[in-house]
């Protein structure tokens, strides 16, 4: 099952050691192994049907390539992947690739020094952005350069019990979730009939990348695209930002979600009849539950086809500590070719960073229907914010939002524009 992971900060004292470590290492040693060849070893999920297009994938290069060959293993175990990561890059035994990089962590660890710029090899941007296209430019860092590979996407979504929609009287095939009245009222309409205790019923608690998965997304929605910073000032202490706290107060204050976090899944229990989700909830769900999908919702209401939400993206890094990079950088390239791509989607249902998603991988699709609308939300998703202070401007809206939104204290436009002036403070410094 594909999760959120919790990204594990970096300790002060082991950033400090890893840049003595890397500063006595001398730039001949890093132009000599960006240009050797050889074996090379890989980390990647844990995930079930993650393992299974690894193993493939391996297996496909080591035969082609008897000498560069590729052992694999799955990330280790840990508090977090992101906190087994910074370790390996303190201690200098991170692998070469890592089939599971958060974009929250990337600027972390590319402070630490642990992660290679694409950007150095000859046709390292030119793959990244005619794989990727317009969606690249998002994983580029502040400063320039590409410290990740973008790889796969889970583009969040709202899906709805059918079940509980009909018991309510509520249609279920052309439900009224598009605009944040619409929402309101079918989300009343639900909690009144007591099909469920809740609508929707968000993790309410304070972790910084919960604000990925109530507000980003139908900030996304309602600015079109626009990330929560845009050229190093935060944008999100607005009008748009503002109208979408506003909406969740609304369900938070009127009942329609949970303010106390439910111990299970809500959606799959019945405890809410909505949930966000990305495409790895067609698979758990498809037992459980008789569910639809349709995007968030915005202020107006808008095309879905035009609808942006949050990526919950993973990446690929390539490690500074690999020996053999010139072969890590053509295992990556391998490994996100059109042909992997194509496996990742049909073993995973994750959607691939690759333009033209529909089009490329048609008779996948028409296959699989119930992925269509998630292969199409692909192209239109925002990303965290870039730079080594991510995980603590994330921290600060959530803070903000958990208080001002969820609790319903204090005075939101001034805790939302609080925070908007921090998270740019953050951003100028990272």
């Amino acid at each position: 099952m594909q999760r959120r992971t919790l990204i594990g900060a970096t300790a002060t004292a082991a950033v400090a050691l890893l840049a003595l470590t890397a500063c006595s290492g001398g730039g001949a040693a890093k132009t000599d192994a960006l240009t050797s060849t050889g074996d090379i070893t890989i980390w990647y999920s844990n995930n079930e049907q993650e393992v299974a297009w690894a193993k493939g994938m391996i297996e496909a290069w080591n035969a082609e390539n008897p000498e560069e060959q590729v052992k694999g293993q799955e990330i280790p175990a840990g508090k977090s992947s992101e906190e087994v990561i910074g370790a390996a890059i303190t201690a200098g035994t991170a692998p070469c690739l890592v089939f599971n990089t958060a974009p929250a962590a990337v600027g972390q660890f590319q402070k630490q020094g642990g992660l290679v710029d694409l950007t150095t090899f000859e046709d390292g941007a030119s793959y990244i952005e005619e794989r990727s296209g317009d969606s690249a430019g998002q994983y580029e860092a502040p400063e320039g350069g590409y410290y990740q590979m973008p790889w796969k996407s889970n583009p969040v979504m709202i899906f709805y019990n059918k079940d509980m929609f009909t018991e309510a009287g509520l249609d279920p095939e052309n439900p009224e979730l598009a605009t944040y009245d619409e929402f309101l009222a079918t989300s009343k309409t639900l909690v009144d009939a007591g099909v469920a205790p809740f609508a929707i019923n968000p993790a309410p608690t304070s972790e910084f990348f919960q604000t990925l998965f109530d507000f980003t997304p139908l900030f996304a929605a309602e600015t079109g695209g626009t990330g929560l910073v845009e050229d190093g000032t935060a944008t999100f202490g607005g009008e748009e930002g503002l109208d979408v706290a506003n909406f969740w107060k609304s369900l938070y204050d009127g009942g329609l979600a949970g303010r106390e976090q439910y111990q299970g899944d809500a959606f799959a229990d019945g405890h809410s009849a909505m949930a966000i989700v990305g495409p790895w909830a067609v698979s758990v769900y498809k037992d459980a539950v008789n569910w639809g999908s349709v995007p968030v919702p915005t202020k107006a209401g808008v095309a879905p086809d035009e609808v942006y939400t949050f990526s919950d993206a993973k990446n690929v890094g390539l490690y500074s500590a690999c020996k053999n990079q010139a072969t890590a950088w053509d295992v990556l390239k391998f490994a996100t070719s059109e042909e992997q791509d194509g496996q990742l989607l049909e073993l995973t249902g994750q959607m691939p960073l690759r333009q033209d998603l529909p089009e490329v991988y048609a008779d996948y699709f028409e296959a699989n229907p119930a992925y269509t609308t998630f292969g199409d939300q692909a192209s239109r998703t925002i990303e965290v914010p870039g730079g080594s202070n991510t995980v603590e401007m994330l921290q600060t809206i959530r803070d903000a939002y958990t208080k001002a939104v969820i609790a319903g204290e204090g005075d939101l436009e001034e805790a939302m524009k609080a925070a908007a002036d921090k998270v740019t403070e953050l951003a100028s410094e990272g």
